[in-house]
């Protein structure tokens, strides 16, 4: 039987809840099947509410008992939760309610990992906790009592009592509920602590299972690093006298920011250099920058209601971004974050799951936590810093945390802090959060009498809900290059508003080249027809190393699309000049090994559709993989010298040096693997001290078939080590040859390790099949089977991760009609299981429309 049809939330409809939280006080007496939670919760009657309607959230809950000011209530239950009449003046609500934590198989709210108790609440768990107004303006101070015979007893803000089987917390700081946090669990911390400049002594924990200590080390100073970052950019200091961390296995997401203890995924915080790739460790450190940088974007300032989400969520992944570039090096990260998001949002954007980075309106607010969200969110943020410049930008961030402290907060509140502190009017600006859609940017030139003309036009295609585009302010970063490759006009930001818009560069000697959207200044798509020895010239010569390897990335475009097209062969000119990049020794090794990835196989077929042709996944397989064994022949007597010099002598350090080093091994091994057949890979595999040499020799030889020793010994070797066994399992499937993509996923899904229930494990295998596009795409249909089934059997456990993973269906429009008609197939049968999630059902609908 069918769920009724799920309601839908609009912007437009908000309303302030009827009543204020004054204070909070629960009791958790934990047990695995019972668990009673105790609340005692004093309201008073908002005045800024018009509605005194009493409504408190709750899911799935068996209510004790319900008092009011120490008389017993009957409230009306639904699904939703529950109204009662409540008297018109301040008064205490409690209540007491059981829940089962190890049933709670969609590890929301309060559920179980591993003998774990552990909470997950935003956005919408709490009301899996407790009775509730589970909305983030609802902002209220905490105090928890933990009842347990476990050692380890945690919950948000200071530590206060403790005792035999118990422990007590108090949050100073006001809070919603999506920021409530307990743990509780046989734990072994990792400890440190950290001087703020104003002088107060943190303490700082990661909380690990015993067996994880020796993985806590490079996670620590990842989190004293970002306090410190904070502290010197942004003047931000942290407010409490305990920070903790704790790693859990089983956990939808990430990591999340609850106030003072820090949720993460395990994998984003154990980390050793065996067992921990050179990637992991940067991801590691960002993400705990992140979940850092929250405490005041989006702690101390949070969002009114779940649509302002990009509020704190993009603009704290500007900050992380900006972290990780003061770190490890802004123009390697620049390239790495454009990279994912052409790969992640541009097509979310072009596709039927567009929506704004203010999102209008959602049933489930699960499924907006996007890369349109995130990832752009953080790219309108960058925008907004380069057209007020890095001082005003520095001054409306102050304005804002002064103004805004301890408060529930909306886009028009941001947005009115720059206009306030710098004198813009923004409204144009605001079209970003509002409009979906990716723009694009054409561009002319003109050259007479030493003037030089750029023309612009901007467009953004019709988008599901929104057909009519208005233009948006769009920064626009330039250079100007001489013929002899001087700079003639160092970068300038143009500021274009008009849909059509015109910028003359007086004083030129000759007609120069121009490097357009230096720095991916705007997130757009940029159209000019320009000459392959253009792009050579600016891959030779560009200033911006941002719009280097762009040159590059469109000329390796081309060849590639002239090779599926028309069975051309590879540009000679180009692979020429990309040769002088590779070999440049004074180049940062980490940027040379960027230049030798080209695009990926999804984005190729990306651009074949935007050129009206339909793509074939096959065909960009064959081409791609025709271009790297030109590329190895081509380049073989570089390739050993190339090794040698990308060989690491010193101890391992996951800095960025070393792990640029290690990066242009690795690209460079992937050529020589081709050559022969695997020997160095071998060599290189048996002689690894450190996971990424590891991994990246075994990926190697899997792709080049001679691999089934190999992943034998690997599996051997790490079999009790959950978190390199999802590297395991996601590989083999990632690089293996598309035909045999689905059958070896499948064959996985039947290995004794394979835990569906565990989200890293079901990511490992079926995230890595619908990232392997041609053997996603394979024409027989197998793999779209293959996830469907599994799609289905974990909607009822898992709701997130099943609708999260209906996206590698999203592109599904633009193949063929075979392809096309088996996905459709896919998705149909999907939407018809019964009593399919409302998180699911959304997806696939829109996915479908």
């Amino acid at each position: 039987m069918k769920d009724a049809a799920p309601q839908t939330f609009y912007l437009s409809d908000y309303t302030p809840f009827g009543y204020e939280v004054r204070d909070v006080a629960l009791r958790f007496v934990l047990s695995p099947s019972a668990t009673r939670v105790h609340s005692r919760i004093t309201f008073a009657p908002n005045p800024a509410a018009s509605d005194k309607t009493f409504f408190l959230h709750g899911e799935q809950l068996k209510l004790i008992r319900a008092a009011i000011n120490g008389a017993e209530v009957t409230p009306n239950i639904t699904p939703e939760g529950l109204t009662c009449d409540v008297p018109d003046s301040e008064f205490v609500w409690e209540a007491e309610v059981e829940i089962a934590p190890a049933e709670n198989t969609a590890l929301e709210g309060l559920y179980m990992s591993n003998g774990m108790y552990c909470t997950q609440c935003e956005a919408e768990g709490f009301r899996k906790i407790t009775y509730y107004p589970d909305r983030p303006d609802v902002m209220s101070t905490f105090t928890v009592r933990i009842e347990s015979d476990l050692p380890i007893m945690l919950s948000n803000g200071n530590p206060g009592e403790t005792g035999a089987g118990y422990a007590e917390w108090h949050d100073p700081w006001p809070k919603p509920a999506y920021l409530f946090a307990l743990v509780a669990g046989d734990l072994v911390g990792h400890a440190d602590t950290f001087t703020t400049k104003s002088g107060n002594q943190v303490d700082l924990n990661i909380w690990v299972r015993p067996g994880d200590e020796d993985k806590c080390a490079f996670g620590m100073q990842a989190l004293k690093d970002s306090m410190k970052w904070d502290e010197d950019v942004y003047g931000r200091e942290y407010d409490l006298n305990t920070f903790n961390i704790v790693a859990v296995d089983d956990f939808n997401m990430g990591a999340m920011e609850n106030k003072g203890l820090n949720i993460f995924n395990s994998s984003c915080v154990l980390a050793s250099p065996a067992t921990s790739t050179d990637a992991n460790f940067e991801r590691i450190e960002a993400i705990i920058a992140h979940e850092y940088f929250h405490n005041w974007t989006g702690n101390r300032i949070t969002c009114r209601d779940w649509f302002q989400l990009c509020l704190k969520e993009g603009l704290t992944v500007f900050r992380d971004a900006q972290f990780t570039s003061d770190m490890r090096g802004e123009a390697v990260k620049r390239i790495h974050d454009v990279i994912e998001l052409r790969a992640r949002q541009f097509p979310e954007d072009q596709g039927p799951l567009s929506h704004p980075v203010r999102p209008e309106q959602f049933q489930e607010i699960n499924n907006f936590y996007t890369a349109t969200v995130y990832e752009k969110g953080a790219e309108v943020i960058g925008m907004l810093k380069r057209l007020v410049g890095d001082d005003a930008y520095a001054k409306a961030l102050d304005l804002y945390f002064d103004r805004h402290d301890g408060q529930a907060c909306t886009i028009e509140d941001w947005l009115t802090v720059f206009e306030d502190a710098t004198g813009r009017d923004l409204a144009q600006f605001k079209r970003w959060y509002s409009q979906s859609g990716t723009p694009r940017l054409s561009v002319t030139d003109s050259y007479q009498d030493g003037t030089y003309t750029l023309t612009f036009k901007q467009s953004t295609p019709p988008t599901p809900g929104q057909m009519v585009k208005d233009p948006k302010v769009i920064p626009i970063a330039v250079g100007l290059l001489g013929p002899n490759g001087d700079e003639v006009q160092p970068t300038v930001t143009l500021e274009m508003t008009d849909a059509e818009q015109s910028f003359a560069f007086d004083g030129l000697g000759s007609k120069p080249i121009p490097s357009i959207l230096r720095g991916f200044s705007a997130p757009v798509v940029l159209d000019r027809d320009t000459s392959a020895e253009e792009r050579a010239f600016l891959l030779a010569h560009d200033t911006d190393p941002f719009n280097r390897w762009e040159a590059n990335r469109e000329l390796a475009r081309t060849t590639l699309i002239a090779m599926i097209r028309d069975d051309a062969a590879p540009d000679e000119a180009w692979l020429e000049g990309l040769e002088r990049v590779i070999t440049d020794t004074t180049l940062d090794a980490n940027y040379r090994a960027l230049m030798m990835s080209g695009p990926s196989q999804s984005e190729l077929a990306q651009t074949l559709h935007e050129m009206g042709i339909t793509p074939d996944p096959d065909a960009i397989w064959t081409a791609s993989d025709r271009l790297g064994q030109t590329m190895a022949e081509r380049w073989e007597a570089h390739l050993p010298g190339l090794l040698a010099e990308s060989t690491v002598t010193e101890a391992y350090r996951p800095d960025s040096h070393q792990a640029g080093q290690r990066a242009l091994g690795a690209a460079v091994l992937a050529l020589q693997t081709r050559l022969d057949r695997g020997a160095s890979a071998r060599a290189q595999f048996e002689t690894a001290d450190n996971m990424t040499l590891q991994l990246s020799a075994l990926t190697c030889l899997v792709r080049s078939g001679n691999d089934e020793e190999a992943l034998s010994s690997f599996a051997a070797q790490w079999k009790d080590d959950r978190l390199v066994m999802d590297k395991w399992f996601g590989m083999q499937i990632a690089a293996t040859l598309p035909d045999r993509a689905a059958d070896r996923a499948k064959a996985l899904t039947e290995h004794p390790a394979f835990d569906w229930k565990n989200p890293n494990r079901f990511r490992a295998v079926f995230g890595s099949l619908s990232m392997n596009h041609a053997g996603f795409h394979r024409a027989d249909g197998a793999s779209y089977d293959l996830l469907a089934d599994w799609l289905i059997t974990l909607d009822d456990k898992n709701p997130q991760t099943t609708a999260r993973m209906c996206s590698a269906f999203q592109t599904w429009k633009r193949y063929d009609a075979g392809r096309k008609a088996k996905m459709q197939a896919a998705l149909e049968r999907i939407q018809g299981k019964d009593g399919l999630s409302r998180d699911t059902a959304e997806m696939v609908g829109r996915i479908l429309s």
